[in-house]
């Protein structure tokens, strides 16, 4: 068990206070400064009722009493005019002891100006009141007194000058303290609500690339599913009926994407969505069966000595030759066929999508497909080529280093 008390509440000025009101009475006296500044001088008003009237003419008495109400009222606006505060106070302070009491209770008012001067005045003016009022001590206790007395008087009024002096300072230098960390709190949350944006725009991008190749394909697909049916259907109603089944197959898998993909975007009430592994490159041979059902007739091999590549590459990978097969569905004219090549160069790996359409140059090129393409393969720090073959026909070519990612194999696959 630990010995440590309770922790006390702290106020921004350093002092220690277990009432618990006393925050809220803080907060209203930070809101209203100058009543604040009104109420301190009422409250120590009747100081100037205690004044000592020995060795005082009675005639004096009166102006005695109305100088300790001046001195004590300049503290209505201390915190407005602190070094005129100051100033006033001492004029009445001088007055007072010329014709009573040297150090009367009012002389309180002086050291709460002089704290005032040091908590809310600049650096240079502060220190030269600072002084001046040393010089004006000196000038009120020495000629009264012997010299040791004088001394000791002197020492002791200038250590409580000096006190409230210092202890005004260490308000202001705690204050200041406080701001700049108010200050660096605000511009944390700041940056912290911009770097979630910006978090949410890189999210809604992906989403919305991830949304692109899984629509862009699958409709692709179908498109021509669904003409290849019309066709058949004046002849061979079987084949018509197969081809149709391909397009509802080719469908539901695309609403199966779609829902795994927008099931990220429903985590506001906890609902479990279900989750399937991200397609990779043992995908690959299932989107080309895919566009071969399509009516393209397409191949792909693996050349190279494999090594394991991460999710996110494979994922990469397997989007690229979606892209560009779509692209050949949908903008290449009476192509005779495609083919995927899928190199292995450690530490980088080559995929090359070829086809021999008639003007597939007027497609692939326009639109997001290849732009997206270059976003994928630029986080592993490759891009993406596309052109016209020499041949004709178009070749889209990604080059990018996956790097090795421990504990993932695979197998060379060819078809």
């Amino acid at each position: 068990m630990s010995d440590a008390g309770p922790s006390w509440p702290v106020s921004e000025h350093g002092l220690v206070s277990g009432w618990p009101g006393a925050e809220r009475l803080r907060a209203w006296a930070r809101a209203h400064p100058a009543a604040t500044d009104v109420l301190l001088a009422c409250a120590l008003l009747p100081l100037a009722l205690t004044i000592e009237h020995r060795g005082v003419a009675p005639a004096a008495r009166p102006l005695l009493f109305g100088t300790g109400v001046l001195l004590v009222s300049t503290l209505a606006f201390r915190r407005r005019y602190p070094l005129s505060t100051l100033a006033a106070a001492c004029t009445f302070a001088l007055v007072q002891g010329s014709f009573g009491p040297t150090f009367p209770p009012t002389v309180i008012a002086v050291l709460v100006a002089v704290y005032t001067v040091g908590s809310y005045s600049r650096r240079r003016p502060a220190l030269t009141a600072l002084a001046v009022l040393g010089v004006f001590i000196a000038a009120v206790v020495f000629p009264n007194d012997e010299f040791a007395e004088s001394l000791a008087r002197f020492v002791f009024t200038a250590a409580m000058v000096v006190a409230a002096f210092v202890l005004g300072v260490n308000v202001r230098m705690r204050r200041v303290y406080l701001a700049s960390l108010r200050d660096r709190a605000l511009r944390a949350e700041r940056d912290r609500d911009q770097q979630a944006q910006i978090a949410a725009a890189r999210e809604r991008a992906i989403i919305a690339r991830e949304m692109h190749d899984i629509v862009a394909h699958n409709l692709s697909v179908m498109i021509a599913l669904a003409d290849g049916a019309a066709y058949a259907a004046r002849t061979d109603a079987g084949a018509a009926e197969t081809t149709s089944l391909h397009v509802s197959a080719t469908g539901r898998q695309a609403l199966d994407e779609m829902h795994r993909l927008l099931g990220v975007l429903r985590n506001n009430n906890g609902d479990e969505t279900p989750r399937t592994p991200q397609p990779g490159v043992a995908q690959i041979d299932d989107l080309v069966t895919q566009v071969r059902t399509a009516g393209l007739p397409t191949s792909w091999t693996i050349a190279g000595e494999r090594f394991p590549l991460s999710p996110t590459a494979g994922l990469a990978l397997y989007r690229v030759a979606q892209e560009a097969l779509t692209n050949v569905l949908k903008h290449a004219v009476r192509p005779s066929g495609a083919h995927i090549r899928l190199t292995y160069t450690h530490p980088a790996v080559t995929l090359e999508i070829d086809d021999d359409g008639a003007s597939s140059a007027t497609g692939p090129a326009a639109g997001h497909g290849l732009s997206g393409m270059r976003e994928r393969v630029a986080v592993f720090g490759g891009d993406v080529t596309a052109g016209p073959r020499p041949g004709g026909g178009w070749r889209v070519t990604a080059r990018l280093e996956p790097g090795r990612v421990p504990g993932d194999t695979g197998t060379a696959v060819s078809a």
